[in-house]
Order: structure tokens, then sequence, then C-alpha cells
């Protein structure tokens, strides 16, 4: 078995790797200052992103829910793996070879299991690709031709073949030097009497990929007459694939998703290569499961969605399964800030029956015809009534009040109460009133088309942020902090977070409200992210500060240590953290990524600068105002010696600060 990884090859590992890369594969994240970067937090729901990214420091820190960490940190929380296979990963993707504490590295059965499955994937989609060209293929190259699909169409999206036969990919696999156990925790396998066996035989394959780009599952569609399994089938539930958390198109999605802020929600792998090919570039689709809110949890992220612009569009069949899905979708919707809508063409043609018959501008113009899904939702209500008598109209009114109700938005819902006035014939008042109760019921209904009654619960949003950065009398944002305060944080989802509280010292909130307590913090942010700007006389200086704060003097000591260990730039921070108690270290976190108030490198500089020497000149202000203190308390029989020394300490301190000035 292999030792521990070398600590030079770690820190090269981290020195190489850019955080902000690694991070924007699941978020996206925009300047917040210079070197500074923020999106929505990728570990809780939220609507203002308050998730901040420093790559110069190498840690990111979310001041909502208080994640925090590290580029190893961030790949083990969001692919569950170990530090170890988190390292590995990260020098796979660099080409870096890790050497190990024992001599050699590890063995290839001892590589990260994750990693060893992703391998498997990545040579099954390759072979699959292959036997696309192969003679055997024609059936699966006419099916394509059929669709509109054009060879150079197929491996854009990486569209393969798996023969027919029971264990051509796993002899392939074998050959490649993966084992059975491996293999058997793929998914693309079966397991019979006599082992293993191909899953899917004889279909037409899709990869489905992370966000990131790695394949982690397959689709495949039935196309030979005796193939008596399902249309479609998916690879099942793996440690890597979970139908609830993959969107298939996502990784070719993912930018244009971010550029346009726009996500098309489409039904089928055909589909959303028709919508791309028509240049509909944001389509994606699920996977065997109607989307849902890990999916919304996925897709929040790359739309920014923080109430600043962004729609989601969903497109379903015009026949009754469509509606109901659309209906669906209504239940989910209302997580997402950005406007939604649904695309529904009455024909019942999908997007790639569209393009086979009208062409891209079809596509699209089905695209442009999306109503809002509020309006759809409603309008689906009442068509199980009938508007032409009295009765029909009473009762469509009680059924679809509490899906007005239901909207969350309270700027929105009086306009669909008006709109349902109007369709219903009926006075707004009326129907304004009937709304208003079904939103005090606090418990609402909503019938769907052949599914009976639905119910549906109102109140505070699961994802409506808390205020977790109060604002004074002033209106001066409070900073977060990471400090313990004896109570306990409510995230997004209205689950408690873990409590601030943590073992060892405790230290008494700072009142960053007093203007001494914020500079003594600024100069603590700036020591941290630009350890740069000072030179060897600030250095000085700052060692022999002293600050007020007790959590602010645990953390300069911290720091103090630290550069007294000769901490290496690539470790600085993290050296830091190890210095002070740890029911300090997320306040240390806060404090090495809060976005500092410059637009250049240069402002940054003369910020960090100027921020350090008013910390200093404060400290010579506190040290001349002691030493007059003790020259008015020397009497007339003091040693007059005494007094001219502690003159000439306050000519020298006086000097001190006037040599700050200039700089």
């Amino acid at each position: 078995m292999a030792g521990l990884i070398r600590r030079e090859d770690i820190d090269a590992v981290r020195e190489r790797t850019d955080l902000r890369d690694v991070v924007g594969e699941h978020v996206t994240l925009r300047t917040a200052g210079v070197g500074s970067w923020k999106g929505l937090c990728p570990f809780h729901d939220e609507r203002t992103p308050s998730f901040t990214v420093r790559p110069q420091v190498g840690r990111y820190h979310c001041f909502g829910c208080g994640e925090k960490g590290d580029v190893f940190a961030f790949v083990q929380a969001m692919d569950h793996v170990t530090f170890t296979e988190a390292v590995e990963k990260l020098a796979h993707r660099l080409n870096v070879e890790l050497r190990y504490e024992q001599g050699t590295g590890p063995r290839r059965e001892d590589v990260g299991k994750r990693q060893r499955l992703i391998d498997a994937h990545k040579v099954a989609a390759e072979y699959f690709v292959g036997q696309l060209r192969t003679p055997a293929a024609g059936i699966a190259r006419e099916f394509l031709t059929e669709k509109g699909f054009t060879g150079q169409d197929a491996a854009h999206f990486g569209v393969g073949y798996a023969p027919q036969g029971w264990d051509h990919l796993l002899g392939h696999l074998r050959g490649k030097g993966f084992t059975d156990e491996e293999l058997g925790q793929t998914g693309m396998f079966s397991a019979g009497n006599r082992g293993l066996y191909d899953r899917f035989r004889g279909r037409l394959i899709w990869p489905i990929r992370t966000i990131a780009g790695e394949t982690i599952g397959f689709g495949a569609r039935r196309l030979h007459d005796d193939d008596q399994g399902p249309k479609y089938l998916n690879t099942p539930e793996t440690t890597l694939y979970k139908k609830s958390q993959v969107l298939y198109g996502l990784d070719l999605a993912k930018k244009d998703i971010a550029r346009d802020r726009q996500l098309v929600v489409v039904e089928g792998y055909t589909d959303v290569m028709a919508c791309h090919l028509a240049g509909i570039r944001t389509a994606v689709a699920t996977c065997g499961t109607a989307f849902g809110g890990e999916h919304i949890k996925l897709v929040r992220r790359l739309l920014s969605d923080d109430g600043t612009g962004g729609e989601v569009i969903f497109t379903f069949d015009g026949d009754e399964a469509g509606q109901k899905a659309a209906l669906k979708a209504f239940d989910e919707d209302q997580r997402f800030v950005a406007q939604t809508y649904v695309a529904v063409e009455p024909t019942g043609a999908d997007p790639n029956d569209l393009r086979l018959t009208g062409g891209d501008t079809a596509v699209r113009h089905l695209l442009e015809s999306r109503r809002p899904l509020f309006e759809f939702a409603i309008r689906a209500t009442l068509r199980n009534f009938d508007l032409e008598t009295v009765e029909g109209r009473v009762r469509a009114l009680r059924a679809a009040a509490p899906v007005v109700a239901g909207i969350r938005d309270a700027a929105i819902r009086p306009g669909y109460a008006r709109e349902l006035a109007g369709w219903l014939g009926m006075p707004v008042d009326d129907v304004t009133a009937a709304v208003a109760a079904a939103g005090r019921q606090g418990q609402h209904t909503n019938r769907q088309p052949g599914n009976g009654q639905h119910a549906r619960t109102t109140g505070h949003r699961p994802d409506q942020p808390t205020n977790r950065n109060p604002e004074d009398r002033n209106g001066q944002r409070v900073p977060p902090t990471g400090l313990p305060t004896g109570a306990t944080r409510v995230d997004d989802d209205g689950v408690p977070a873990r409590p601030l509280a943590a073992a060892g010292p405790s230290f008494p909130r700072p009142n960053w409200r007093d203007p001494a307590v914020a500079m003594e913090r600024r100069a603590l942010e700036v020591v941290l992210q630009v350890p740069g700007a000072l030179t060897a006389g600030d250095w000085d200086r700052f060692d022999a500060a002293v600050l007020r704060e007790p959590a602010h003097r645990a953390v300069h000591e911290g720091i103090v240590a630290a550069g007294a260990a000769g901490a290496p730039a690539s470790r600085w921070v993290d050296a830091v953290l190890e210095e002070v108690p740890e029911v300090l270290r997320g306040f240390v976190s806060e404090l090495a990524v809060t976005p500092l108030p410059a637009s250049t490198e240069e402002n940054l500089r003369a910020y960090a600068e100027g921020v350090l020497h008013h910390l200093f000149d404060a400290q010579i202000a506190r040290r001349k105002q002691d030493m007059i203190a003790r020259l008015q308390r020397l009497d007339g029989t003091a040693d007059p010696d005494q007094a001219r020394a502690l003159q000439r300490e306050l000519l020298e301190l006086e000097l001190q600060r006037r040599a700050l000035r200039p700089r």
C-alpha cells in the first residue's frame, strides 16, 4: 500500500491549480473587486451570492453557510472523495506525477476508486464512438440520419453504438486493466450466473457527463426489433451516477447558460441535440426522471439566479402527459428567481421533430412562443371546467384561486388575480377576495388535469435568504463573522446550521461599528490577502502592533507565528489557520476572502499600504498618549533624565509617524 503523498508535491498541485477554474466548473463567478470572485454557493440554496473565491490566496468562503477551504477541500466536498483522492484527481488533471513517502506511487489498483470508475467510463465512451463507425452499426447511423443528424453531429455529442453480444465492452475494458470488481461498480454491466455481461447491447449510446465533462453514465436507445428491453435504458444509480443530480448536455451548455442567463429544459437526448444545432445552446435534458430540486440547485449557480435577470424555459409535448409534466414543474419553478416559462407545441411535436419538418427556424419559434409558467398553470386548471356556466366558473375559481395564491412573488400575484378574473369573466374584487382567502388557509389545492387534487403549502419561501448581513441605523454594512455567538444560524432552507460555538477558548464578538476595531479588521484582511504589500519595516511594525480586540489579537499572534516559521506564499493562509485557535478558523477564512475595495492591482497595493499605515499611525498615537500621561504624572522631584528620556521617545515616535504620511 502506498504511503502519504509528499508535501512538496501537494504544494505543487495547489500552486498550479487555478481555484477559480475548478470552482467555475460548478458555479458562475462574477468579479467582486481585484482578485475576488463571487457566485451562488454550491453548498446551500441562496438568492444573493455570498460564496467568495480568492484565487491568489487559494481560499473560498461562503458568508452564508460558512463553508470554506482550499481547492482540495472544494473537490472533496463536490466529488465526495478523500483528501488523497482529491490531490490525485487534480494531479491527473495537471499531468503532475505524484511521489509517495513509501517510495513509488500507488499500484494501479490502489488509485482512488472514483478516478478508476471515471477512467472506465472514459474508455467505454471512446469504445462506443469507435463502434459507431463499424459495419455492424449501420442501423444506428441510419437512425441518426432519419433524425436529421450527421456523423459530425454525432461526434460532437459523443454518440456511439453498443454492439450486439454479451461481452464486447466487458472484454475491451478487461483488456485495459480494469478488474471485474471495478467494472461491477460502473453500472455498465449486469450480473448473471456466469458473471458480468454487457448491460447495453445493440443500442445507440449517449454519454451522460458531469458539468465538468466527466462521463459517469450512459443513455441507450433501442434499435433492433428483437430487443425486448425498454425503448430507453439508462445507467442505474451508482456511486458516480445520480440521475436526480445530472442533466444531459450541461457540460456543453454551461458556458452559454452562464453567458445568456437562459436555461432550456427539454425531454430527450435528441431534443438537446436538435436545440443546440438550431442555435439554442442552453438546452439540457433530465435523465429518466423529472426536473427536480437537485437539478435546480445545480443550474441556479450557473444562471447567477440572484434576482437580476435570467429565464428558464420548459418545453413539453402538447399531449396530456406533457401538460402534467409542465404542471409538475410549477411546483418547483418558484425556487427560481429567474422568470420561468413553458413552451408547448400544440401539435405534440418535440424539438427534434420540429427541426425535421420545419428546420432550425421552427425550433427557435417554439422557444419564442413561450408563455409564463404561472399563466400556463392557471389556464390548464381552467380547462377542466365548463366556463359557459355559472356553476363551472365558480368551481374553476375555487380550483384556480389556490394556484394564484401559491405565487410567492407578491408583486406578480395581484396581476394574475386580475388575469384570472378576465379569463373567468368575473369581477376582479370577487376573484381577488377568493385568492386572498385561499392564501389565508395556509394549505392550497391545485387541480391538475387527470390527477385529482394536489396539496400546496405557502408561507416562507424555502430559499429566501435570512438577514445574515444586518445593517446599523446608518445603513452601514456590518461584516459577517465566524466567531461564536452562542446562537444557531438558520440556512436558506430553514434548517438550523451547525452551531457557531466551538471547543476551546471563546472570544467576544467584535463591534465593527467602532472605527478602531474596523481598522484592525481591515489590517488583518490586508496582511492575509496581500502579504507582499508589506516591506521589511512594515512587518516589524506589524509584529510589534498591539490590537485591541481579543479575537483580532489571537489572529495577529497566529500571523506573527506563521511569519516567524517562514510559511511559503502558497500556504500562507493555511499556515495562519494552523496557528490560531480552532474557533477562529472560520473567522480567518472570512478575512482571507473578503473582497478589498480596489479596482486595479495598483489601487490594491495603495489600499493595502494605506490601511497598514493607518494601523501603524494609530499604534504610534496610542504610545504617544501613554508617554504624555507618564510625563504629566512626574512631579517636581522626578529624575530630570527620566523626563528627558520620555521626551526623546516622544520625538522619535513623532518622527516615525511623520515618516508614514508621505507613503
